[in-house]
Order: structure tokens, then C-alpha cells, then sequence
């Protein structure tokens, strides 16, 4: 089984705020499948699934422990499940990448980002990983402030879209594998949003 999850804060201040990308993923992934959202079993609380099978079968998650305890809800749903961390795919936000970018890895650091820093902290860093760049903002501004702001409104504009090419990069996860997602994304040039050569906010 293959397991996708968003991170996001839940409640409706933090619904469209740039932290909530990998929430807005995980519900469109859900919308395009006609599933539907369920309590994940007693033993990984806190936590909404959806599950989808096939040739491949796959789950959906969405941790609600907030951002900076996201490590609970998914080395619960790892152990439940049994799902090895080169099958769990992580979609979250990411400051350092320009707004439209994504960038996957197959293991790596947390970073700065706390709701990574839990899952490393749970379950190492063997587990795949699709950031979803939100740029950084004006630097002056306070970096927590700046991930719980809404999109700006040239950036509404196209956030769908971009939402849309990171759910097509999670299926292709689902699908193909990790490996194919970076050589198919990392170098994406056919989204002029997803260039490194776009200056940083």
C-alpha cells in the first residue's frame, strides 16, 4: 500500500493559508477519486483517511494533531498499516522554493519545517517527500506570520493549477514511484511558475 499525506493545520482560520497546501493537495486528490473522508481507526487518532484500491491500492491522510505533531498521526498510520517509508509520500509546504515549484526527494532533512522535523522525528528521514513552494515572502517579515498568510492575489490566480500539477505529481508517487516523480518534476520547465529562474520573493 502506498499512503499520501497532506500536512495542514485544521479549522477554518487556517483553511487557505500558504501551510495548508498540502491539505488543499490531499482534498483534491480526494475530489478527482470520488472518495470520501473517514476517521482512520481508534489507533491513529486525530486522523482523517481515505482509501482507494486497485492494482496499486493507496491511502489518503490528513493529520489533524496541527502542524508541529503531524510525526503522531503518521508513524501511526505506518505501523497500523504497515507501510514502509519509501512508500509514504509526504506533501507539505516549503518557503525556500518560489511560489509553483515542486521538488520531491526520496529522504532528506526536516529543514525548517516543523511538521517534517515531527515525522523525522518519529520515523527517521526514509520517507519520500513533495514540496510545494510557497516562496518566502518579504524577509523582514516573521517567517510564522508568513506561513499562516493567505496566497497574495496574482498568486490566488494560479494557485489551482498549481494544486492540480501536485496532485498529478502524488498519483504518479502512486503509480511509477518516487524516482519517476523527481525526473519528471524537480526539472519541470513547462510551468514558467516552476523555475528556479523566477526571482525570490
Amino acid at each position: 500500500m502506498k499512503l499520501i499525506v497532506g500536512l495542514g493545520n485544521p479549522g477554518r482560520e487556517y483553511r487557505d493559508t500558504r501551510h495548508n497546501v498540502g491539505f488543499m493537495v490531499a482534498d483534491e486528490m480526494l475530489r478527482r477519486q470520488g472518495l470520501k473522508w473517514e476517521p482512520a481507526p481508534a489507533q491513529v487518532p486525530d486522523t482523517m483517511i481515505a482509501k482507494k484500491y486497485g492494482a496499486t491500492p493507496w491511502m489518503l491522510a490528513k493529520p489533524l494533531t496541527y502542524m508541529n505533531r503531524s510525526g503522531d498521526a503518521v508513524s501511526a498510520l505506518s505501523r497500523y498499516y504497515d507501510v514502509a517509508g519509501q512508500d509514504v509520500l509526504v506533501v507539505v509546504d516549503d518557503v525556500d522554493l518560489i511560489f509553483g515549484r515542486l521538488r520531491a526527494r526520496a529522504d532528506g532533512t526536516a529543514g525548517t519545517h516543523n511538521g517534517l522535523r515531527s515525522i523525522v522525528a518519529r520515523m527517521g528521514t526514509d520517507f519520500c517527500r513533495l514540496r510545494l513552494g510557497v516562496g518566502r515572502g518579504d524577509m523582514r517579515r516573521d517567517l510564522a506570520d508568513h506561513v499562516l498568510s493567505t496566497f497574495e492575489t496574482g498568486e490566488r490566480a494560479d494557485l489551482e493549477l498549481f494544486i492540480a500539477r501536485a496532485a498529478d505529481a502524488a498519483e504518479m508517487f502512486v503509480a511509477e514511484g518516487i524516482v519517476k516523480v523527481m525526473n519528471v518534476y524537480n526539472a519541470d520547465t513547462a510551468n514558467p511558475q516552476s523555475t528556479d529562474s523566477l526571482p525570490r520573493r
